[in-house]
């Protein structure tokens, strides 16, 4: 399974439920697949849910202690197993951990934020809205999803470049970047250290990040040869050592590649002929 396949399950799931209301109705999603959402009051503090068959029907339970958002997030990741047939893994690490995370629980959370986030609806209101991350907060408040799924989801979606990036310990561990620069390129890789210098660096160390800030384009795209400016704002979740990182051209355009000293010579030197004119003429 990868996350094309995952992202197009989805998606079919969407298309299928069809939701029109802000924030989607999860409970349709899970109606869609059979199965029952059950709120449990006696699951521990971490322990955002499971899923489960039992007499022929399917249950989902979530924890009654986690915020809506984390409620609803967790029913999404459920559905995904359902859908997915992939195998939980929620015991080996923390449910908030990316460090260790499987790939099939990457994929779930994945296929999660497609269902909160559908595209149709949140890709209308996120391209009205200024790339920052005032812009997230609010959509993730709008949309009753994390940070984390919106800024991922906001990346993804927009026209503009820009790019979304989870780390943890100091780490990188997750990127979303747009149609745009991932045609440019434009590589973070993944497990690389938070750049030296930039404003996720300064804000996991302990810094104010008051807006965004312009750093080199290389600081974060790897083997980066088009140079350019970018916007970074980043914030940093003490709890859980996470920061998050959104990146963007101000301009937004990426900028051109460089051209090398071969392709500089555009004039070729005359030899004399002339061309033979061409069907289409200036008029006199």
């Amino acid at each position: 399974m990868d996350e094309f396949t995952a992202v197009l399950k989805a998606r079919e799931l969407v298309v299928a439920v069809n939701p029109t209301t802000i924030p989607v109705a999860v409970e349709a999603y899970a109606s869609k697949v059979g199965a029952v959402i059950r709120v449990k009051t006696d699951l521990e503090q971490d322990e955002p849910g499971w899923s489960f068959e039992h007499g022929g029907k399917r249950f989902i339970c979530v924890n009654a202690k986690d915020l809506e958002e984390r409620r609803r997030f967790t029913v999404c990741h459920e559905i995904a197993h359902i859908i997915l047939c992939l195998p939980s893994d929620h015991k080996a690490v923390p449910w908030w951990s990316y460090a260790k995370r499987s790939a099939d629980e990457i994929l779930c959370d994945v296929f999660a934020a497609e269902l909160l986030l559908p595209g149709r609806l949140f890709k209308a209101v996120a391209e009205k809205e200024e790339v920052c991350f005032s812009t997230v907060t609010n959509l993730a408040a709008r949309f009753a999803a994390s940070l984390t799924a919106t800024g991922s989801r906001f990346a993804t979606v927009i026209s503009s470049p820009c790019a979304f990036v989870l780390s943890e310990q100091g780490r990188v561990r997750y990127t979303s970047r747009s149609t745009v620069l991932r045609e440019a390129n434009a590589w973070i890789p993944p497990r690389a250290g938070l750049p030296r210098g930039s404003v996720s660096e300064r804000v996991r160390a302990g810094d104010v990040c008051d807006g965004p800030e312009e750093i080199d384009a290389g600081l974060w795209f790897s083997d980066w040869e088009r140079g350019g400016v970018l916007l970074e704002e980043a914030r940093y979740l003490n709890r859980w050592d996470q920061t998050l990182t959104l990146l963007w051209f101000e301009d937004e355009e990426v900028p051109p590649p460089k051209r090398g000293e071969e392709e500089e010579r555009e004039v070729e030197e005359l030899d004399g002929i002339l061309p033979w004119p061409g069907k289409s003429r200036r008029k006199k």
